[in-house]
């Protein structure tokens, strides 16, 4: 399909500088109608007054789907069941946002008879491999317009200018120099300062977390209470899942939790820096973790601890919508049958704690476990298990 034969595109759109310029582009470039598709994961107050930016860049109109409750229920949920973390810190909060908004942005194009999809990916990124296998997995046949892989604009400055040039509204400046990704898990912070990874991450960067340094002086204590693996409530209340995370960002902004800096490895080659805000992901993960740890048997937990590694990779690298990720999803559900209790933990200036959990699943048997006289275990039978457990390393020392 070349240029021309594009009638209408259906646009991933912020409102952001980006975004805002691809609007006139497409409609200069490809003569097409331009349809708006934001997609609400809990950006908040970037959605305000986004109809109108729209419409005054050339849109013909825009859509605006409420997801949130999707989001936190099937790509939120399911990936801290999994335990997954990219390279021990990054808990995947843009990476699983993209495959919802295309799959809904596939939808639109679909309702709206558009034969093109586009985003504003930077042919640098990972982005565009997420958005894009989410095309391809759900419909090949659109047109996918990758505008930073076609266009002139090379600098946040010559997308100012292009703004300037055909009367979009944007607010930004080139002072403005962090590019941000914020949904109702997180909130990202990559570019200006640091693009050097030896430079402390300034203060007023940070917009979901407090500095341990401001954190209250008193720790906070949380009891998290979970049904079959799903988090239920916090503090004895029960709370959906949407109202949870949100509770759980709160405070564990106030106390300084979840934050993370980290050098990462892009799927296209490349290292980025990048530091993430996710205060109620990381209260979350620490507390799931910890209830595992007494429910679960040490294969399962050794062999989920496994799939966590490839589950991470699969979302970070944009292969959501595989049969191997369903396949993982349908191991992690069995594991989770059991995984009712609750935990308690202190926060306490930058710190998630576990001071305690407990489940009627456990596997804890103190009887077992005691130092004292019991009836249940011979100590004297450790001595042949040993022999028998060590025979290899002992045949070994002999042949020597």
């Amino acid at each position: 399909m070349s240029r021309g034969d594009v009638k209408k595109v259906v646009l991933a759109y912020s409102g952001g500088l980006d975004t805002s310029v691809i609007v006139p582009w497409l409609r200069e470039n490809y003569g097409c109608e331009v349809i708006c598709f934001c997609a609400d994961l809990g950006q908040a107050e970037e959605l305000e007054g986004l109809e109108a930016k729209a419409l005054a860049s050339g849109a013909s109109k825009l859509i605006v789907r409420d997801l949130r409750e999707e989001f936190v229920r099937d790509y939120i949920l399911p990936t801290m069941q999994a335990g997954a973390i990219y390279e021990r810190k990054y808990l995947l909060g843009t990476s699983f946002a993209r495959p919802i908004i295309a799959k809904h942005q596939v939808e639109v194009a679909q309702a709206e008879g558009a034969d093109a999809v586009a985003h504003g990916a930077t042919g640098k990124g990972n982005d565009q491999v997420r958005f894009e296998l989410t095309y391809f997995a759900l419909n090949p046949r659109l047109k996918i317009i990758a505008p930073w892989r076609e266009w002139k604009i090379r600098s946040r400055q010559d997308a100012i200018d292009y703004a300037a040039e055909y009367h979009v509204p944007v607010t930004a400046t080139a002072e403005k120099i962090y590019s941000r990704d914020r949904n109702l898990w997180h909130l990202s912070h990559e570019g200006g300062v640091l693009e050097d990874p030896w430079n402390e991450p300034e203060e007023e960067m940070f917009e979901l977390s407090s500095s341990p340094q401001a954190a209250p002086d008193d720790p906070e204590e949380l009891l998290l209470a979970f049904e079959q693996g799903v988090p239920v409530a916090v503090n004895g209340q029960r709370l959906t899942l949407l109202e949870l995370v949100e509770l759980l960002n709160r405070i564990g902004g106030t106390h300084a939790i979840g934050r993370i800096d980290l050098v990462e490895n892009r799927l296209v080659g490349m290292k980025s820096h990048g530091v993430y805000e996710t205060p109620g992901g990381t209260i979350l993960y620490t507390a799931h973790r910890e209830l595992e740890s007494i429910v679960l048997d040490k294969e399962t937990l050794r062999a989920k601890d496994r799939i966590a590694i490839d589950y991470a990779d699969l979302v970070y690298n944009g292969r959501w919508f595989t049969p191997v990720r369903e396949a993982y999803d349908a191991f992690v559900r069995t594991t989770q049958r059991n995984m009712t209790g609750e935990v308690r933990l202190k926060l306490y200036k930058g710190n998630a704690i576990i001071v305690g959990r407990r489940s009627p699943h456990s596997l804890y048997n103190e009887d077992l476990a005691t130092f004292g006289p019991d009836m249940v275990y011979n100590q004297k039978d450790a001595e042949a298990f040993i022999k028998l457990y060590g025979l290899s390393i002992k045949v070994q020392a002999l042949t020597k």
